[in-house]
């Protein structure tokens, strides 16, 4: 598949790629064979209630390898991109001595940490809880709708069907009154250039994808999706960005009555799929320069 015995010693490998697309699986692999050190890039996986719904390593392939930012982050907990970066700075400086191999499906932490992160102040929380009411009554659309009034240029470089980003968007204009691009503008040098590291790409297919993201949702019910969902019913919060776990909405819709374990599973399978291509449309967009390679090749190096 690819080779990093050219490499300096020590410079890191990224792995991204869309969901279901074996990342997980290669950085393993990576590690064993190179005294390996897998550091988490996925938004989702940092919180310590998702585990089987986020696909994150198992207890085994943990204790196999040394593995970092997985599930420390309560369920409740703000988590920000530069809290992640601020994370994996603090990883690198201390345990230089293994090979970090920086593995995920969020492209924004991958854009940062090789393209720099804008220092945008904090947005309160009274300002969160607005724009949460906002998407209640009326949606997220209201929100974008402002942000193109106000915000012309961030609404034009955003992806506009995440909700998340328009959200992130017009926090950040409201509670600056200045436009989250315009933050961006200076942005400071990045924590790691590509230069400096092997960056692959998993080019999977929809094709390719479909049969493994039905598979494996099935694989989560049957490992307990459906338990780290009762345990998060009580105070189930879907403003909370863990909430945004792909499938966890439609299992906790199940548990609510509102339909069958069947339905559920459809649905979070058509999430899944949908996810996917937008992770796909974030790498052909903005990793155009990484090293893009065909996941059913098995010829790894």
């Amino acid at each position: 598949m690819f080779n990093i015995s050219k490499n300096k010693k020590y410079n890191p490998v990224l792995i991204a790629g869309p969901t279901a697309s074996g990342k997980s699986s290669l950085a393993l692999e990576i590690a064993k064979k190179h005294n390996g050190m897998i550091i988490n890039a996925d938004a989702l996986q940092v919180y310590s209630c998702w585990r089987v719904v986020t696909a994150r390593p198992d207890p085994e392939e943990e204790s196999a390898t040394p593995h970092r930012l997985y599930g420390h982050i309560e369920r409740a907990s703000p988590y920000s991109v530069g809290d992640w970066l601020r994370e994996v700075k603090s990883v690198l400086i201390h345990e230089p001595e293994k090979l970090p191999i920086i593995v995920g499906g969020t492209g924004l932490y991958f854009f940062a940490l090789t393209e720099g992160l804008a220092e945008v102040p904090p947005v309160p929380s009274k300002v969160r809880s607005l724009a949460d009411e906002i998407i209640t009554q009326t949606g997220v659309e209201t929100l974008l709708i402002q942000l193109q009034e106000f915000d012309s240029e961030t609404a034009q470089k955003i992806d506009q069907k995440n909700p998340a980003r328009v959200q992130r968007a017009w926090e950040v204009w409201r509670a600056t009154g200045r436009g989250l691009s315009a933050w961006q503008d200076n942005t400071p040098p990045p924590l790691l250039n590509l230069n400096e590291a092997t960056a692959i790409v998993l080019d999977a297919s929809r094709e390719w994808l479909k049969p493994r993201i039905e598979t494996r949702f099935q694989k989560m019910i049957e490992q307990g999706a459906l338990d780290e969902c009762r345990q998060a019913l009580d105070t189930w919060d879907p403003s909370l960005p863990s909430s945004r776990a792909i499938g966890a909405k439609e299992l906790i819709g199940y548990l609510n009555g509102e339909y069958s374990l069947d339905i559920a599973i459809n649905l979070a399978g058509i999430a899944t799929r949908q996810y996917a291509k937008r992770q796909r449309s974030w790498f052909r967009s903005r990793m155009r320069k990484w090293t893009w390679i065909n996941p059913t090749d098995s010829n790894s190096g």
